[in-house]
């Protein structure tokens, strides 16, 4: 009884609590060995003692409630791997890194998947310093491969810069003689590798939950992402991180969207040349149709025109999205139906497991996956083989350009890898006489697939909307595992164009050419 009135309150309540925070301590063990990293114990040891005065601020405090904080943000992740460890799964599955914890270095990162890429790194991807000899020709200007002039031979990165984490040199002594050329995008591979971390983070992504269609009347805003997603009625993203991560899948069908909508951003004061407004009205009367009054009766039976297809070429990553994202596609356009159709070698790649190829069959001549009753307006269909082809067999003619349109993302019609792949798609393209959108990994990218258009179609083109920086384009960067170096975002501009076409008119004594080039 002596010794516990020679104590003071705090003190006796610490003692008394002692051994219930062992036995909570002992049984977190288990679920914090990967969350609790170097800043938590730090904070944890700099935490405010018992007998500090309570008024004094101290920012150790502040810390540890945020972590806190975040520890009941992801409370249903902590029951999700609960439930994960009480079902067997590995437990390289059940990573869970919090918001303050998500750089890692890509060698000594948590996440497996991570590893494996840093490790295909280092095994594919080549020192950028000048003193190496070139390994290829360079793809731009500002490629770092055209600096390499000396005499040393090609090595492999290995050195992993302490800022960014990602494996950028083949040593020490390179990474800082070349640390200048580095600083220019270290900024940028910091943020790709915490993004990266963040996917692999375990925790629950409230941004990825989409909404369904909404009533006429809520029309939508399309200035930038910020309007769009509140008109849309998106949960609300307050966070730089969350709104990189929902904007990389969205760029692909809003972009599409942000181009043929009325409400379009791009008009005549805004890039949109008049042969584009010529073309884009044509589409825009099709996916903006007036009121018919139609019901669920007999009386209310109306005919509805056949859907709208967008002919995506040389798919790729866009193929494999899904679908809930491509249906926000129908969202912005209610009244009509949508009819996709991915066409590319690679359009099914990686995704052989979800939906084996069909055999050739007179009734399916090119063996097209067809995934149909996709919100009650779209349907999707996939062909694994080049547009010329088709076109040739005459498997989707005729055009028409108020209910069809194509859409190349990242085409590379002037890359020198892939230019020849679409040499003879091109005079196919031109001679449909319907809107072709293209998107661009960055300006010299889609400047360089311009130059290559007009020198190709020989005058027999005419540009819609001149070339310049998508709104709607992915806020989030990505890199090139080959060539650590290349630092590039989805859909980062967008141009369109189509074959020209001829009609007569009265002369008004000057040329009135709209869909020139240079205008």
């Amino acid at each position: 009884m002596a010794s516990s009135q020679s104590l003071c309150v705090r003190c006796l309540r610490q003692a008394l609590a002692l051994p219930a925070a062992r036995s909570q301590s002992a049984s977190r063990i288990g679920r914090r060995g990967f969350t609790l990293g170097t800043t938590n114990i730090s904070q944890v040891s700099k935490a405010r003692r018992i007998h500090q005065s309570s008024h004094q601020r101290n920012p150790a405090v502040e810390s540890t409630s945020q972590v806190s904080q975040n520890n009941q943000q992801y409370a249903s992740i902590q029951r999700q791997q609960q439930q994960a460890q009480v079902n067997g799964q590995p437990a390289e599955q059940r990573v869970l890194l919090q918001p303050n914890n998500l750089f890692h270095s890509f060698t000594n990162s948590p996440a497996p998947g991570i590893r494996r890429r840093a490790a295909f790194m280092r095994q594919n991807a080549y020192c950028p310093h000048p003193d190496h000899q070139a390994t290829r020709a360079p793809a731009s200007p500002h490629d770092l491969e055209a600096r390499k002039v000396g005499q040393q031979p090609p090595a492999h990165v290995r050195y992993e810069c302490p800022d960014c984490g990602i494996p950028v040199s083949c040593c020490e002594e390179h990474f800082a003689d070349d640390y200048e050329s580095h600083l220019e995008i270290c900024d940028q591979l910091r943020e790709i590798n915490e993004d990266d971390h963040d996917l692999h983070s375990g925790r629950f992504f409230p941004e990825f939950e989409y909404p369904g269609p909404q009533i006429e009347e809520a029309q939508t805003n399309m200035t930038n992402w910020d309007t769009l997603l509140y008109s849309r009625q998106f949960n609300a993203i307050d966070e730089a991180r969350p709104m990189r991560q929902v904007t990389r899948l969205l760029t692909y069908p809003i972009t599409v969207g942000s181009v043929l909508h009325e409400l379009s951003p791009y008009n005549l004061k805004e890039r949109l040349l008049p042969e584009g407004l010529r073309s884009l009205s044509a589409l825009r009367y099709t996916l903006h149709p007036p009121r018919t009054g139609a019901g669920i009766d007999v009386k209310g039976l109306r005919p509805n025109p056949p859907p709208v297809r967008l002919f995506i070429l040389g798919a790729r990553a866009e193929s494999s999205l899904p679908r809930e994202i491509w249906l926000q596609l129908s969202h912005l356009f209610p009244r009509v139906s949508f009819h996709l159709i991915f066409i590319g070698p690679e359009s099914m790649a990686n995704r052989d497991d979800e939906f084996p190829l069909p055999e050739r069959t007179p009734g399916n001549p090119f063996g097209a996956i067809v995934e149909d009753r996709l919100g009650g307006q779209m349907k999707i269909s996939t062909y694994v083989d080049y547009f010329h082809t088709l076109y040739e067999a005459q498997h989707f003619g005729p055009f028409d350009p108020y209910f069809d349109a194509f859409m190349l993302f990242h085409p590379g019609l002037g890359h020198p890898a892939s230019s020849h792949e679409w040499s003879k798609s091109l005079p196919q393209l031109l001679e449909t006489k319907v809107p072709i959108i293209c998107t661009g990994y960055s300006e010299y990218d889609m400047q360089r697939d311009i130059e290559w258009v007009k020198e190709q179609a020989k005058g027999e083109a005419d540009l819609l909307l001149k070339p310049g920086e998508n709104r709607f384009r992915s806020l989030r960067w990505d890199l090139n595992d080959l060539d650590p170096g290349d630092v590039s975002c989805g859909n980062w501009g967008v141009w369109a164009f189509r074959g020209k076409r001829y009609e007569t008119d009265q002369y008004r004594g000057s040329d009135t050419g709209s869909g020139g080039w240079d205008k």
